[in-house]
């Protein structure tokens, strides 16, 4: 059985909207989705409050935590680390990739080839990435065609996540796993790259020829 976990998710946490944390994971559970990463923006202890939901949904859905991180050139899912400990804030990327893998995390460039607030070619030379966001919820189709062919091009997996600020995008985009995901073995299986990127939402025939 394939696992599917929205690996991109925000609430009022975020600072940027007012979407309730268990409204998410309702309409996660409700979606089908195992499982669901909370990356809230910024810090890490912005998504302390996943802790005590962990408790009350554990036996219905994996509930992971993780965070985007604003690096000086663009953003980026850090998994596996407590970045608020690793005086890394708007530090250049490829010092953010070397801390985190260091630390035993794993670093992917969120929605890569948005016009704003993402990483673009630079990916080619950060070095070491542990995958590419290929499918992200908010992002025009051309954007992510842009981030698979690259993740391709590099021989790099491509995660998917939803970027929601609202509960009923959860789900939009999540990634596939081969294997079941825990909590202990998430970041392993993340570095193994035994998964892809799915999008949910339909596309245009028009769409599809503008490629």
């Amino acid at each position: 059985m394939k696992f599917k976990i929205d690996l991109h998710l925000h609430t009022k946490y975020s600072g940027d909207n007012d979407a309730d944390p268990e409204e998410t994971v309702d309409r996660a559970i409700e979606v089908g989705l195992h499982g669901i990463a909370f990356t809230e923006h910024y810090s890490y202890e912005a998504s302390e409050h996943i802790e005590m939901m962990k408790e009350k949904f554990g036996e219905q859905i994996l509930i992971l935590r993780g965070v985007e991180f604003s690096t000086s050139e663009g953003h980026c899912l850090v998994f596996g680390v407590d970045t608020d400990k690793l005086s890394l804030k708007y530090a250049p990327a490829r010092d953010v990739v070397r801390v985190v893998n260091q630390a035993g995390g794993v670093v992917i460039p969120s929605h890569p080839y948005r016009s704003v607030n993402s990483l673009g070619d630079l990916v080619w030379r950060v070095g070491d990435l542990c995958a590419l966001e290929g499918y992200n919820g908010c992002n025009m189709h051309a954007f992510n065609r842009k981030a698979i062919e690259t993740a391709e091009m590099m021989k790099l997996p491509y995660t998917g996540g939803s970027d929601s600020h609202t509960s009923h995008e959860v789900g939009s985009c999540y990634t596939e796993f081969e294997d079941a995901v825990t909590s202990a073995n998430f970041v392993d299986l993340l570095k193994a790259g035994k998964y892809r990127g799915v999008d949910t939402r339909k596309i245009s025939r028009k769409m599809i020829n503008s490629f």
